[in-house]
């Protein structure tokens, strides 16, 4: 495992956009803003990338992330379908993850590092993980107003994306020119999905005033 200064405060950000998440639906007894389709996708991912989490034991550190990213997207699924699915506002979002699902799934068949199970689910993991949060900034822009914690939680999730774009140049510079073409073509997608929201967080922090999307 190559673990770098921008990997580590990159997955830190990952961890906290998931506490800071996890902490509105538990503390805040609420799931208001938050788009299940999206933790659905999340959770997709997870299960398609981890499935060798049984038996492929790379390190401590990457067993205890894989855990905690499987597990806490399974929970916070089963909290917004469960105790707290009366704050879920389903009309709201309508995102059709289908025309996320099916081109990544057909995309993955066809560009892949390897025709095998798991290499396919790995590879339709990263394609999917590129576009997931769409439904969540499609929830946004149909409300206008974003609370502060739900802001900060995609803020996290975004640079934490971005980051590892920072942590893929380190790679190839470090380790005689590492490269992952797939992965890299899917966090600079996913990266300027986000930039947008980007913006309007911090004009936001810098006008002091609650952040608000155009609709």
């Amino acid at each position: 495992m190559s673990l770098n200064p921008i990997r580590f405060f990159a997955d830190v950000l990952h961890l906290a956009s998931i506490l800071i998440l996890l902490l509105k639906l538990r503390a805040g007894k609420s799931c208001s803003g938050i788009s299940l389709k999206t933790q659905e996708l999340y959770a997709i991912v997870f299960i398609c990338r981890y499935l060798d989490l049984p038996y492929n034991y790379d390190s401590p550190y990457l067993f205890l992330m894989k855990l905690f990213f499987l597990s806490t997207s399974i929970a916070i699924v089963y909290y917004m379908r469960g105790p707290l699915k009366f704050t879920y506002d389903a009309e709201q979002d309508s995102f059709r993850v289908i025309f996320l699902i099916a081109p990544c799934a057909v995309l993955a068949l066809i560009f892949n590092m390897a025709f095998t199970p798991f290499e396919i689910l790995w590879t339709f993991s990263i394609y999917l993980e590129a576009v997931a949060i769409l439904p969540q900034l499609f929830l946004l822009q149909r409300t206008g107003e974003v609370s502060n914690i739900n802001s900060h939680y995609i803020f996290c999730l975004g640079a934490y994306r971005t980051l590892y774009l920072l942590n893929w140049i380190w790679r190839y510079f470090s380790e005689d020119g590492r490269t992952q073409w797939i992965v890299w073509l899917a966090g600079i997608v996913q990266t300027a999905i986000y930039c947008d929201f980007f913006y309007y967080f911090i004009q936001s922090k810098y006008y002091n005033k609650k952040m608000e999307l155009p609709k």
